[in-house]
């Protein structure tokens, strides 16, 4: 990661976000115009027009100007999905499945996909693999998951795309089924997935779809703010077909907030973030995930 200071050129790409806390924006039609002014809407460098103001001051929020597209040593724009690893549809690996969800954008998911992630390397798994599936695309979650040990660690960008916005796009059942082909047919012993954002934005309800439709064994840990919110998740998880297996997040903060959101859901519940937290050894809920 570095730092971007006014005058500073720096790679970037068109796209969009729908974040219902931060800074959302899209893509113009026809494009970014050379010499146009546009705004800095994730700090992942995506660039687009704004949608309204930002609720808050971001670092990476403000006005950036186009100066053009690159282009290859024979004079083609060039193109992120030109990059996108190459499609794979050999045989899924018979291994478990985490997915991550949550009821809105930093609820902390990559925090509990991180837990789990460590909780199955201290049993003895040796090669897990990680997903974004969906939501903004981020070196820097990326790279925690690598850091905390995944074998591997893939989003959107690896797949052609710099976000999963906007919502219920064109051409997103395809990425998914990428994604999913890839990564369940990658040599692993377990594979964690997080969606990005909320159960309803970024395209998260065609994943889930797409998810269901492979018809694999899937423990699914939600992340939720409060009590309430974890029921109502718990009721569209169950529209979905997506048996919850842990809940984890804001709600589990205190006892009492545990104890409420576990008599509520009839779902065990945990709060990964504070084991995650304590010193060098492993969050212990592996051994609370069913199965």
């Amino acid at each position: 990661m570095m730092t971007v200071a006014p005058g500073d050129v720096f790679l970037g790409t068109a796209g969009y976000r729908e974040s219902i806390r931060w800074v959302s924006g899209h893509v113009p039609v026809g494009g970014l115009k050379p010499d146009n002014i546009y705004w800095m809407i994730a700090d992942s460098g995506i660039v687009g027009e704004l949608a309204a103001d930002p609720p808050t001051d971001m670092a990476y929020f403000g006005s950036v100007r186009h100066l053009g597209a690159v282009r290859s040593a024979r004079g083609e724009k060039l193109n992120i999905r030109q990059f996108a690893l190459p499609k794979k549809s050999g045989p899924y690996r018979e291994q478990p499945v985490y997915l991550v969800v949550g009821t809105c954008g930093n609820i902390g998911k990559t925090t509990a996909g991180i837990a789990i992630l460590r909780s199955l390397l201290a049993a003895g798994h040796k090669t897990v693999i990680a997903l974004k599936a969906t939501g903004t695309s981020s070196f820097e979650e990326i790279a925690r998951y690598r850091d905390f040990g995944a074998a591997q660690a893939f989003d959107p960008i690896d797949f052609g795309l710099p976000t999963t916005f906007p919502s219920s796009r064109d051409g997103i059942d395809a990425i998914f089924a990428g994604m999913l082909d890839l990564c369940l047919s990658q040599p692993g012993d377990a594979l964690v997935i997080e969606c990005g954002g909320d159960l309803f934005g970024a395209s998260v309800p065609e994943f889930l779809a797409c998810l269901k439709a492979r018809q694999i064994a899937v423990k699914t840990i939600l992340t939720a703010g409060d009590a309430p919110g974890a029921m109502g998740a718990k009721r569209v998880l169950d529209e979905i077909g997506l048996e919850i297996s842990l809940i984890t997040g804001p709600c589990t903060e205190t006892p009492t907030l545990r104890e409420r959101t576990e008599s509520l859901c009839g779902v065990p519940a945990m709060n990964l973030f504070h084991r995650l937290g304590q010193g060098s050894r492993p969050p212990s809920c592996h051994a609370a995930l069913p199965g």
